[in-house]
């Protein structure tokens, strides 16, 4: 799994649909995940730290775990199936973690309030993320090209211990 953080709210320049996207540590790549208006104000609601005078349905989940003494582990954007993203809200109740199916826009949203941290599967990032740095892709291609071009069978018997 990979930490990643909300780098922002978009716009879709054909659709107008909003976007979240959510940037790996070292901001190599990026996840754009298509929400709704309501979510979109949600996650801004947070991310700048508004408070409405009456609380929100996110407001609410987290009033509820606050008051029953229930932590927000982590959250996981763990599948895409069928261009839809899937997730989950780890919580702990009382030593106990459990898994809760959730929409990803919801789990964000949680998540920037709890301060949780945002895990995405290796594989929806492989399949669904896109480069953010290029010219960084290309040199690592570029540097393993030239590790594997160089390579000998003996660096490979020696380095690995196997040598008779």
């Amino acid at each position: 799994m990979i930490e990643m953080k909300v780098a922002g709210i978009a716009l879709d320049a054909v659709s107008r649909s909003p976007i979240i996207l959510l940037k790996d540590a070292s901001d190599r790549r990026a996840l754009p995940i298509y929400i709704s208006q309501e979510q979109a104000k949600a996650i801004v609601n947070a991310l700048e730290k508004q408070t409405p005078p009456r609380p929100f349905t996110h407001d609410l989940i987290v009033n509820i775990f606050d008051s029953c003494d229930i932590k927000v582990e982590r959250i996981t954007i763990n599948s895409l199936q069928d261009n839809t993203f899937y997730a989950s809200i780890a919580i702990n109740s009382n030593g106990q973690i459990r898994e809760i199916d959730a929409r990803p826009s919801d789990a964000i949203a949680i998540a920037i309030r709890t301060k949780a941290p945002i895990w995405v599967i290796e594989e929806v990032i492989a399949d669904a993320s896109i480069p953010v740095d290029r010219d960084a892709d290309e040199q690592e291609r570029q540097a393993f090209s030239n590790f594997v071009s160089n390579l000998r069978p003996d660096d490979l018997i020696r380095k690995g211990g196997y040598a008779t």
